[in-house]
C-alpha cells in the first residue's frame, strides 16, 4: 500500500464560476490558472502521483506546455489513474478539502464526489470531499483564492509488480 498527499491553490481572478472537482460552481469571479484551475483536481493529482514517487503535476503537465493551456483538469486526472493503472495500482480511498469562504460549496459536494470516483473508477464512497472556511484568516479568508488538499491511499492490483 502507499499513500500520497497534495496540496494546490489558485488565485481569483476575472469569471463568473470556479470549477472544482470537475464541477462548475457559479461565482462572482473565476480562477487564474493555466488549466481550468481546479485545485481540488491538481491536489489529487499530487496525491495519486506523490504515492508512487512519480513526482506532480507540473512534472507531467507542465504550465508552459501549451497543450494543457484552458484544459479540463479531469482529463489529467484520468491520465494520472491510468499511469497508476499501468504500474498496478489502485485508488483504494480519497480524502480531501477545499478551504475557502465563497462560493459556498455544500451543494455541489456530492457532485463533486460523483465526477471524482468516475474518473478515479471507484465508487463515490471511497470518495471524500469536505469543504471549510479559514475564518477569515489568511489569502483564502480574505477571499483572494482558493486551496485544496488531498489524501490518498493506494493498493497494489493482484500480484501486479
Amino acid at each position: 500500500m502507499r499513500i500520497g498527499t497534495g496540496f494546490d491553490v489558485h488565485a481569483f481572478g476575472e469569471g463568473d464560476s470556479v470549477i472544482l472537482g470537475g464541477v462548475r460552481i457559479p461565482h462572482m469571479r473565476g480562477l487564474i490558472a493555466h488549466s481550468d484551475g481546479d485545485v481540488l483536481i491538481h491536489a489529487l493529482c499530487d496525491a495519486l502521483l506523490g504515492a508512487l514517487a512519480l513526482g506532480d503535476i507540473g512534472k507531467h503537465f507542465p504550465p508552459g506546455d501549451p497543450r494543457w493551456k484552458g484544459v479540463d483538469s479531469r482529463e489529467l486526472l484520468r491520465a494520472v489513474v491510468a499511469m497508476l493503472c499501468e504500474r498496478g495500482w489502485r485508488v483504494v480511498n480519497v480524502d480531501s478539502v477545499v478551504m475557502c469562504e465563497r462560493p459556498k460549496l455544500l451543494p455541489h459536494i456530492e457532485a463533486m464526489r460523483a465526477c471524482l470516483a468516475a474518473d478515479m473508477a471507484v465508487s463515490a464512497d471511497v470518495v471524500s470531499v469536505k469543504a471549510t472556511t479559514t475564518e477569515k484568516l489568511g489569502f483564502t479568508g480574505r477571499e483572494e483564492g482558493i486551496a485544496a488538499q488531498a489524501v490518498v491511499l493506494l493498493e497494489r492490483i493482484g500480484s501486479a509488480a
